[in-house]
C-alpha cells in the first residue's frame, strides 16, 4: 500500500471501533468500485430502497447498479419532476427497507452530521425506512463533533447553494454568514450519534466523494 492507502486503512478502521460504540455498523471500502459492491451486498434481493439527496450515491453509480440487478423495487426519486410529485416520493421513503443516504461530515468518534433545506432527508434517516446506509468518503472526516458542524456548514452548504443556484449570502462568497435567508438550505441540523435498534450502517470508502 501506498502511505496514503496506509493512512486511509488506519483512520476508517479507527472510525468503524467509534462507530460500533454508538450501534452503527462500519465497513471500509479503498475504492468507488468496492463500495458499490459492498453497497449492492448490503441490500437483500426484493427489498425496496430509495435514496436521499446525496451525489455521492449518484457520482458512484449506485441507482444504476442497483436497478440492473432486477430483483430490487428501487423508488427512483430522480425521475419525477413536479413538486407534487416530489412530495409523494418523499413520503414514499418512510416505508422502504432501505433508504441510502451520505452525510456532510463525520467525526473520528463516529458522530454523523446532516444540514437540510427541506428535511425530507435528515427526516429519513431519523425515522421511518427500515434501514439507513451511509456512503461517505474519507474527505468528509473531521476531527471533531464541532470540526464536522463546521464542514458542513463551511463547505458543503455553501456548494451546494452554487449547485441549486440558491441566492444566500455563502453562495455569494463561499463563507457562512449562520444567515436567516428565505432560500437557506441549512434549517434542519441532524446529529447521529447513536443508532436505535442498529438500524444505521456506514460504507466508509477511500476517496474523495461528495461535497
Amino acid at each position: 500500500m501506498t502511505p496514503t492507502e496506509t493512512r486511509n486503512e488506519h483512520l476508517a478502521q479507527t472510525i468503524i471501533k467509534n462507530l460500533q460504540r454508538r450501534h452503527i455498523q462500519g465497513f471500509y471500502c479503498p475504492t468507488a468500485e468496492e463500495a458499490v459492491k459492498k453497497v449492492s451486498e448490503l441490500i437483500a434481493d426484493g427489498e425496496s430502497v430509495t435514496w436521499g439527496g446525496t451525489m455521492t450515491v449518484r457520482d458512484l453509480g449506485i441507482p444504476a447498479a442497483l436497478k440492473s440487478r432486477g430483483t430490487l423495487e428501487v423508488l427512483d426519486r430522480d425521475l419525477v419532476e413536479s413538486p407534487e410529485e416530489k412530495q409523494a416520493m418523499y413520503l414514499r421513503a418512510f416505508s422502504t427497507d432501505v433508504y441510502l443516504s451520505s452525510a456532510n461530515a463525520i467525526s473520528e468518534d463516529g458522530v454523523i452530521v446532516n444540514i437540510d433545506g427541506n428535511g425530507n432527508r435528515v427526516a429519513a434517516i431519523t425515522w421511518g425506512p427500515k434501514r439507513v446506509i451511509f456512503v461517505i468518503g474519507l474527505n468528509k472526516v473531521a476531527k471533531t463533533v464541532e470540526d464536522a458542524l463546521s464542514r458542513a456548514r463551511g463547505t458543503a452548504s455553501p456548494i451546494n447553494a452554487a449547485r441549486f443556484d440558491i441566492k444566500t449570502p455563502c453562495q455569494v462568497d463561499g463563507i457562512c454568514h449562520n444567515c436567516n435567508s428565505a432560500d437557506s438550505i441549512c434549517n434542519y441540523v441532524h446529529f447521529l450519534r447513536n443508532s436505535p435498534r442498529g438500524r444505521h450502517t456506514v460504507v466508509l470508502v477511500g476517496e474523495s466523494l461528495g461535497y
